[in-house]
């Protein structure tokens, strides 16, 4: 089992499949392994660099205050580790704050940039819907299982086959973070200053999809991005929350590979 260190942090890694390198960082909480949809359609064209960011998964779960810029300082590593130069880079919720950071402060190692139900920083976006507050607050003194079942029916469209969120749960039960990990992942997001006033200075291919039903981070935070960085592709995807390879794992799959492809045929 692979792992890199950044800054004292031992950071669990894997290289999957060949072909133009696509780094994928995950949201807070879930480990590497909540890829798995993505890595069954990506991984027979691209080679996959997956990791689990401090406090989740595999990774150390260090006690002192993480940051945004921090995990992408850690996610550089990997991408170090894995003898990677640049690689196309797809982040999901707290990974999309995680990616813009990254080609924001190393653009050179960033071939173009995918962004999944993330916002710009809670300063400047539309906040959660307050059925997720609520939510979240009965979890409270809940048994893990209890907890996620509760909290599933904001992640999750209400049409999803029940087998798929069960398939979710199950992998997310078995590598569920430390509470110091998860707490100082939020507390991550909470002070991240956000990219808001930065965004016009990406010059990257860049698509953003949002899920039209999202709770958790409302689409109107994609679509901030979206209007904020030059040329980029902004899509909507219906009758989707806040997990969209599970809530829609056909269109989810149809748009992120339609746009690798095209970045990747444009380079050769």
């Amino acid at each position: 089992m692979p792992y890199t260190e950044n800054q004292g942090v031992r950071l669990y890694y894997e290289v999957r499949g060949e072909g133009p390198p696509v780094l994928l960082i995950m949201g807070m909480a879930f480990s590497h392994e909540m890829w798995f949809r993505v890595v069954r359609w990506a991984e027979p064209h691209f080679k996959l660099i997956l990791f689990d960011n401090r406090g989740a998964g595999r990774s150390e779960a260090p006690r002192h205050a993480y940051s945004i810029r921090g995990m992408a300082d850690d996610a550089l590593a990997v991408m170090q580790a894995a003898g990677v130069e640049a690689a196309h880079v797809l982040g999901a919720s707290m990974g999309g704050m995680i990616a813009q950071e990254l080609v924001l402060r190393h653009p050179d190692r960033v071939l173009s940039l995918t962004l999944g139900c993330t916002h710009a920083g809670w300063l400047w976006s539309r906040l959660p819907r307050w059925r997720v507050l609520r939510a979240a607050m009965r979890t409270r003194g809940l048994p893990p299982e209890q907890a996620l079942a509760v909290l599933d029916r904001s992640l999750y469209h209400a049409a999803t086959p029940p087998e798929l969120v069960e398939e979710d749960r199950r992998i997310r039960l078995a590598s569920l973070p430390p509470p110091h990990g998860y707490r100082n992942q939020i507390l991550a997001v909470l002070a991240w200053w956000g990219s808001y006033w930065r965004l016009g200075e990406i010059r990257k291919p860049v698509m953003i999809l949002h899920g039209a039903g999202d709770p958790l981070i409302p689409v109107e935070n994609g679509r901030q991005i979206a209007d904020r960085i030059p040329g980029a592709e902004f899509h909507v995807v219906d009758d989707c929350c806040h997990v969209m390879p599970t809530d829609q794992p056909a269109r989810t799959a149809e748009l992120v590979l339609g746009f690798l492809f095209r970045q990747t045929c444009a380079s050769t």
